[in-house]
């Protein structure tokens, strides 16, 4: 036989193998950005960013407008996402620190938990923030792999107006120590060469795999390689959105060159709405009311691109409302990676339903809970906000300075909006339907007293 032709029939047969073998179970693939705004990509809106690899994905899977985070910060967003609980009930129900002595409960079962236990390999490489300590970090939470920072990359000593000293950022490489205050700019590169290897080492190996990749930006302080700064042409913000798309298209290309497109799951969303108080450091909501830290829409509608080839349709827009919490049971469901006896009470629901475009039965009530208090329910097209006061941004900062946030600076009565016309939280509608309004408004108070009790906890 011909050499080359060997080659390219040894090399058909690999990628045979590994597509046949993949087919067993699904891989999942999350790639999760920080503080990334619901309007901060072109699929979504927005003209002035260029996201070809993101709006390529969409175009090749399906693209949802509903879609919220499990809370509008860092790490009782990221709990929610990865155990499909509420935070409060898991540990972390506010953001935590360098300081903090507090992390996500050894007892909880996370998705790579559950996935490695069903022979899974599992990676994640990037910012964790769920505690870190030894005991609370993810080589104790089901990953295998871990290269990543335990806390968001503000938190170090060059942070410009910090609320106490931070000590120097730690870089792990699973629980080791390997750098400290590693390069802002080279971090989306150093984490998509880590998953891309990930990616190609395991497609060889006899077992399904489950990426992690929570990316660093564009969370600040703002960081970007040589290879995309000053291309985007929009300042630093869009370049920085530049080399996350160039992140997912190698990862994407990657697995598309291995021939699993067709069994590998891939989501990629952000764990809240954009940091207003940083002005042209962070993202837009496109005109979605309040950002980051508010359970207004813009501080938890955020984007959720998902692909599957021949499972998830391609080229379509679903309206219908989810949120990160249902990422857990879903992902777990089709993988078919329960614990009979040791499952997590799941607050999400399985919605592969609705990620495959079919038919599903309403999605329960979301609530919207804020380090313990209930300040909003979703139910179908309405959603009911508690009175509650809020922080508001009363002048942005300038240069990755932040500028003037007031905690509880601003406050509402209660208020009913039809989500369907009005995503903008502009009409409060509760006058009008006194009847769902006082429904509603009853089960936040009712869901109220659960999480007082989650709250007793930490008191």
């Amino acid at each position: 036989m011909n050499p080359s032709k060997y080659l390219m029939a040894m090399t058909a047969g690999i990628t045979a193998g590994i597509a046949a073998h993949a087919a067993e179970k699904p891989n999942i693939v999350v790639l999760l950005t920080d503080d990334q705004g619901y309007g901060d990509l072109r699929c979504y809106g927005n003209p002035k960013v260029t996201t070809p690899n993101i709006d390529r994905l969409a175009s090749q899977g399906t693209l949802y407008t509903d879609f919220y985070a499990g809370a509008a910060a860092s790490t009782p967003s990221r709990a929610g996402l990865l155990t499909g609980r509420y935070a409060e009930r898991v540990g972390v129900p506010d953001v935590v620190d360098d300081t903090s002595d507090n992390g996500l409960k050894a007892d909880e079962l996370t998705i790579a938990d559950y996935l490695k236990q069903h022979g899974y390999a599992t990676g994640m490489f990037g910012k964790w923030h769920l505690g870190y300590q030894p005991e609370y970090m993810p080589c104790r939470h089901g990953f295998t792999e871990f290269y990543g920072l335990p806390y968001s990359m503000d938190m170090w000593p060059f942070h410009p107006a910090p609320d106490h000293a931070y000590r120097a950022l730690p870089l792990y490489e699973n629980e080791e120590v390997v750098e400290y205050n590693p390069p802002v700019d080279e971090m989306t590169t150093r984490l998509t060469d880590r998953a891309v290897d990930f990616i190609r080492r395991k497609a060889s190996d006899d077992a399904p795999f489950f990426l992690y990749l929570p990316y660093t930006q564009p969370h600040v302080p703002l960081g970007v390689s040589d290879k995309f700064r000053g291309k985007s042409g929009e300042g630093l913000y869009a370049d920085v959105l530049m080399e996350i798309d160039w992140s997912v298209g190698q990862i994407v290309n990657t697995i598309d060159s291995l021939g699993l497109g067709e069994n590998t799951l891939i989501l990629f969303t952000s764990d809240n709405g954009p940091w207003l108080s940083y002005g042209g450091h962070a993202g837009t909501t496109l005109g979605l009311r309040e950002g980051k830290g508010t359970t207004f829409e813009g501080g938890q509608r955020v984007p959720l691109v998902a692909r599957m080839t021949g499972t998830i349709p391609a080229g379509k827009t679903d309206s219908r409302f989810f949120s990160a919490l249902d990422l857990a049971p879903t992902i777990i469901g089709m993988a078919d990676a329960g614990m009979p006896g040791k499952n997590n009470n799941f607050d999400g629901q399985n919605v592969a339903a609705i990620l495959k475009g079919e038919k599903a039965e309403a999605h329960k009530p979301f609530f919207f809970v804020y380090n313990g208090k209930v300040e909003a329910v979703r139910d179908g097209r309405y959603k009911c906000v508690a009175p509650h006061a809020y922080r508001i941004v009363t002048e942005p900062g300038r240069d990755g300075c932040p500028g003037r946030q007031i905690i509880d600076g601003a406050s509402t009565g209660l208020a009913l909006f039809d989500l369907e016309k009005d995503p903008y939280e502009k009409n409060d509608i509760s006058k009008k339907k006194p009847e769902i309004t006082a429904r509603l408004h009853a089960m936040i108070e009712e869901f109220q007293k659960e999480m007082d009790k989650e709250m007793q906890q930490y008191k």
